[in-house]
């Protein structure tokens, strides 16, 4: 079943009814509907794209995405929303991988991957919203769409891995129906009284949360631009029963802001956050001025939101002896997902013993477009090897340790070092380069670089700085350089990064 049959079903019984708003308008559900069957013909008639070409969104956070989405799927191609944050480069890699046949994109964004420094890439068309084509991309023949099959790919999502190359997981109609479902299991019973904020980017979880919510006939309201806390607490009093998925950070900013203590916030339903872990007396304070409407997850882009979580009613138990314990793990299995704690053969743990998280449900991807050899390392026999480290305790309750594949966090952001370091390795005076991530009080974690000059050689942090901010986004850029002798191995010349680490807490001592 496509996903974007329920938005149809949602459009015969309550039509009338919000589905998306913006700053500059509204539209209903039957208008939502009606825009998405003129997107899929346009796509299918105007552009001749076949069934299963994937399209590319690089948007930032926009009311165009939302029918792009369902037009997509609408007409029976495959989604890729990339994160608006890459670099031109990296984007632009990214659709050659994927094979992208058409790139829907905001105006900068449009405008970067139109640069003189990719004028040798293999582009895909590039159709910018708010121009004349796009007019043309909403106006086209109604389509009415055609089954198609729950297993059908319908988002790629791309994330990165410890090779520095990005990886996309097929996300299939199948596997995030079922996210949606276990939405309704456990976090909150949806709508049509009921309003979702996107403040946190729809290419990512926010995008996803509201494909729950559109199905159940709920009003989707996106704030564009950038994350603005004042923003998003005007709208807690201007909006009922709001739910919103926020980055840690993104909450950290928000309950900072001066005027987060006075607020209206009675329109609040839910607050639900995750990817990356978040500090216990944040989560106090955030308690404090919400009230136990808090909701955490546990996910990868590999089994979407949907691995384990932390409810409401555990976050309002402030009496439980094991409270603040609680509050620092990731909580419980979600209805009908397996999770494991497991030595590198796959035999179970006992509680408390430290080991690889692995996951089984409806909701685990069906595999690495393109990367066989990476899909059975991860995918093995339905069980998703997650690459973290964590602990169960009797109750099931999971507590993630590390990350076994030394992923920074920061702002929410997923940032791996390799990438980074072959950037820097580029430079001709660097001989060797490590990052690791170092704690910081806003943004959870920052990039530090070690680097070891080549004899004789000068390099500046400025020549490094440039160097990323010509290859990678700007967020991955090092926050701090390091130069040094040389880099702390084992016999086997693996560079022991938790070395790395220490010698930063003992600068911070």
């Amino acid at each position: 079943m496509s996903l974007a049959l329920t938005l149809k079903t949602v459009a015969g019984y309550a039509g009338h009814r919000p589905a998306l708003s913006w700053d500059g308008g509204t539209l209903s559900y039957a208008e939502l509907e009606a825009q998405v069957r003129q997107i899929a013909g346009a796509l299918l008639g105007r552009h001749a794209l076949r069934p299963g070409t994937r399209v590319a969104l690089a948007m930032q956070n926009c009311w165009e995405f939302l029918p792009l989405l369902y037009g997509i799927w609408r007409a029976g191609l495959v989604a890729v929303p990339l994160n608006c944050k890459l670099h031109a480069r990296e984007m632009a890699w990214i659709m050659s991988h994927a094979e992208v046949g058409l790139c829907c994109a905001s105006p900068e964004i449009a405008e970067a991957l139109s640069g003189p420094d990719l004028a040798a890439s293999p582009l895909p068309p590039i159709l910018t919203t708010g121009s004349k084509d796009w007019m043309r991309l909403c106006a086209g023949p109604a389509l009415a769409g055609s089954p198609v099959a729950p297993d059908a790919e319908a988002w790629l999502f791309y994330t990165s891995g410890t090779t520095g190359r990005p990886k996309g997981a097929i996300l299939t109609h199948r596997n995030l129906l079922f996210s949606c479902h276990c939405y309704y299991a456990d976090i909150d019973a949806l709508g049509p009284r009921d309003c979702i904020l996107h403040a946190a980017p729809l290419t990512h979880g926010s995008g996803l949360y509201a494909l729950a919510h559109l199905a159940r006939g709920s009003h989707n309201v996106v704030l564009e631009g950038s994350f603005d806390p004042e923003r998003v607490l005007k709208a807690f009093a201007r909006y009922a029963n709001v739910s919103m998925f926020a980055a840690p950070t993104m909450v950290s900013r928000l309950i900072n802001h001066p005027h987060a203590g006075s607020a209206d916030t009675r329109g609040l339903k839910t607050l639900i956050y995750g990817g990356a872990p978040m500090y216990v007396s944040d989560l106090k304070r955030a308690l404090a001025l919400f009230g136990p409407k808090l909701y955490q997850l546990y996910g990868q882009g590999e089994s979407p939101m949907t691995i384990t979580g932390l409810d409401q009613s555990m976050h309002g138990d402030s009496e439980d002896a094991r409270f603040e314990e609680r509050l620092g793990g990731v909580g419980v299995a979600r209805t009908g997902v397996a999770v494991r704690v497991v030595d590198a053969d796959g035999v179970d743990l006992p509680p408390g013993e430290v080991g690889e998280v692995i996951t089984k449900s409806d909701c685990v991807m069906q595999g690495y477009w393109n990367d066989a050899a990476a899909t059975a390392r991860t995918r093995r026999e339905g069980w998703l090897w997650t690459g973290d480290l964590g602990a169960l305790d009797r109750d099931g309750f999971l507590t993630l340790k590390d990350r076994s594949k030394d992923m920074i966090i920061s702002g929410g952001s997923n940032i791996y070092p390799r990438e980074i370091e072959e950037v820097l390795i580029q430079h001709t005076g660097v001989l060797e380069a490590a990052v690791v991530g170092r704690s910081h009080a806003e943004w959870g974690e920052e990039v530090i670089a070690f680097v070891v000059r080549r004899p004789g050689s000068e390099v500046a942090e400025q020549a490094l700085d440039r160097l990323c901010l010509d290859n990678i986004a700007r967020f991955k850029r090092p926050r701090g350089y390091r130069f040094v002798e040389g880099l702390p191995k084992n016999n086997y010349g693996k560079v022991l990064k938790t070395e790395l680490r220490r010698w930063l807490d003992a600068e911070a001592q």
